[in-house]
């Protein structure tokens, strides 16, 4: 579970933060007349997003998410800022008392006797 969320958590502030490059090289596009650097972060983002949903589906799926909150940390990757802030919210509410769940020692099973 600890690399599930390990590898959320990289690839969603790896994504947000090429969504927000690819936003402002938007933006810069409209004085230049050249969209090759768009064109490029734009299908990197592309192919980090896809990687993004591979890693945090998988997440949703063990943390038995209820549908809202798992559309909404699949969806995160299209609005910029917004995994930066999903990221939080999952971890605080769900992530960490999961993680703390796991870490709690069980009893040890009594050997039966002979």
């Amino acid at each position: 579970m600890r690399l599930n969320v390990a590898l959320y958590r990289v690839m969603a502030y790896v994504t947000g933060v090429v969504l927000i490059v690819l936003c402002v090289l938007a933006i810069m596009q409209i004085w230049v007349a050249d969209g090759a650097a768009v064109n490029a972060v734009g299908t990197v983002h592309g192919a980090l997003y896809i990687v993004y949903l591979l890693v945090s589906f998988p997440l949703t799926r063990r943390l038995r998410l209820a549908p809202k909150p798992t559309v909404a940390v699949l969806l995160a990757g299209t609005v910029p800022v917004m995994t930066f802030i999903v990221e939080r919210h999952i971890s605080h509410r769900y992530i960490e008392p999961a993680l703390a769940a796991a870490a709690t020692p069980r009893p040890p099973v009594p050997e039966p006797r002979p």
